[in-house]
């Protein structure tokens, strides 16, 4: 796809970087959660979106 097309949101780079940073980045909420010991993944993000503080309690930045 080219940026001409508009049928593909353009990240400025040919290979696509925003797709990799994004998964690398959930990858990452995801190993957080099971470090936590949360088994249920999808009930940890709902819960993490309810409470813009409960993502900084989990990396341990608050108290």
């Amino acid at each position: 796809m080219t940026a001409a097309s508009g049928s593909a949101p353009w990240t400025g780079h040919p290979r696509r970087p925003l797709p990799r940073s994004m998964a690398g980045l959930r990858n990452l909420a995801i190993g957080v959660y099971r470090r936590d010991g949360r088994t249920n993944i999808a009930a940890a993000l709902r819960s993490t979106a309810r409470g813009c503080r409960r993502s900084l309690t989990a990396l341990g930045l608050t108290g």
